[in-house]
């Protein structure tokens, strides 16, 4: 079966891109509006683009009044924000925060939510996040009607148990985050996990 994502299949793309490309990281976007106030949006369309320098990159799609998202006129104003973690335990909270607001109202609260300060940029973290990473904005890349920001990584704040200072690692058996599958309501668990030893 060939699906043709230039014509016939053109408008199914997203959900066949969607239940294709699986399972997908989850970015938990923190950003801070000009009134102060905190915003938390997630989203699916994310992951680590390199390490030198260490960079993310996600898609904050717009409304559906074409208008763009909170978390993407934040960051237009302030360059900074914050990627926190989704484990198993913020799920639920997670998914909360998915609820369209009006501009300006945080979802923390609604999602019983509480932040803590980050290091070297303005928005906070989210204190439940197993780890977040603190982000200043390389450049957002406008392609055709998605939007890319990349971020360049400059903190990292991890529960103290999922670092391994001997080794310099994360203890990937005690961080359970959750992934996105097939839109618009699946997600799955990260602990059935095999190892594979690269043979380069």
């Amino acid at each position: 079966m060939e699906l043709d994502l230039e014509g016939k299949h053109a408008s199914r793309a997203y959900t066949l891109l969607c239940s294709l490309v699986t399972p997908r990281p989850i970015a938990w976007v923190t950003t801070l509006g000009p009134d102060g106030v905190v915003n938390a949006a997630p989203f699916s369309f994310f992951n680590v683009l390199g390490a030198n320098p260490p960079i993310v990159g996600f898609c904050p799609a717009d409304r559906k009044d074409g208008t763009p998202k909170d978390t993407a006129r934040n960051i237009r104003l302030s360059h900074e924000f914050v990627v926190n973690l989704v484990d198993e335990k913020v799920a639920e909270a997670m998914n909360t925060t998915a609820t369209p607001l009006p501009y300006g109202v945080s979802e923390l609260e609604s999602a019983g939510l509480t932040t803590a300060p980050s290091s070297v940029v303005k928005p906070p973290r989210i204190a439940e996040s197993p780890a977040s990473l603190e982000c200043t904005e390389w450049g957002t890349l406008q392609i055709g009607g998605n939007r890319l920001v990349i971020g360049l990584v400059k903190r990292i704040q991890v529960r103290d148990e999922l670092f391994d200072p001997q080794t310099q690692r994360i203890r990937s058996e005690l961080l359970h985050v959750i992934g996105r599958m097939a839109s618009p309501h699946w997600y799955c668990r990260t602990q059935d996990r095999f190892e594979m030893k690269n043979p380069a």
